[in-house]
């Protein structure tokens, strides 16, 4: 597998490894996954305790994620990058909720900050990739060029020689 090519492939790649790592922590050690997420290990489960079921259907999505966001890496797969912000915020709120309303432990709050941050690094990765591949136009940041005003452009810029309608008397300035 190649290496990430962008800043939000680092973050998809690293919580891919995690998440795969996990998964086959809780399919091969299910007991470590537990006390890592701040469950009870009883001795012996009750009639009818179906922990280790959920538990090892949790671990084999887990597992797949991992290879979901390993693969959207290695082809550079952006619009399943976006996607994952957006679905990782919500996973944050609802655990978060879980936790707040003696659902799950408290120590279970660290899988819903792993997803938020994970949402927002990801986010800023993308974010920062793509200031990054936006050429800069006459010396002016995309950025910038983005947020300005039509009347705003500096003086002698492309942008402000359009809004006169005229255009540059040289060449492309590079």
């Amino acid at each position: 597998m190649r290496l990430p090519r962008s800043g939000a492939g680092w973050t998809m790649a690293v919580f891919g490894v995690l998440a795969l790592l996990l998964g086959a922590l809780g399919l091969i050690w299910p007991e470590v996954q537990l006390r890592l997420l701040g469950f009870e290990v009883p001795a012996t489960r009750a009639r009818g305790d179906y922990t280790g079921t959920f538990l090892t259907a949790s671990s084999m999505a887990s597992f797949n994620m991992g290879v979901y966001y390993l693969l959207a890496t290695a082809t550079e797969w952006r619009p399943f990058y976006r996607f994952t912000v957006v679905f990782r915020l919500v996973t944050f709120t609802v655990f978060t909720i879980a936790v707040l309303s003696d659902v799950a432990p408290g120590r279970f709050f660290g899988v819903a900050a792993w997803e938020g941050l994970g949402a927002v690094a990801t986010a800023v990765g993308l974010w920062w990739d793509a200031r990054r591949a936006a050429p800069a136009v006459d010396g002016i940041d995309p950025v910038e060029r983005a947020g300005a005003a039509d009347g705003d452009a500096p003086a002698g810029s492309a942008a402000a020689d359009d809004a006169a309608g005229s255009a540059p008397a040289a060449g492309p300035v590079h």
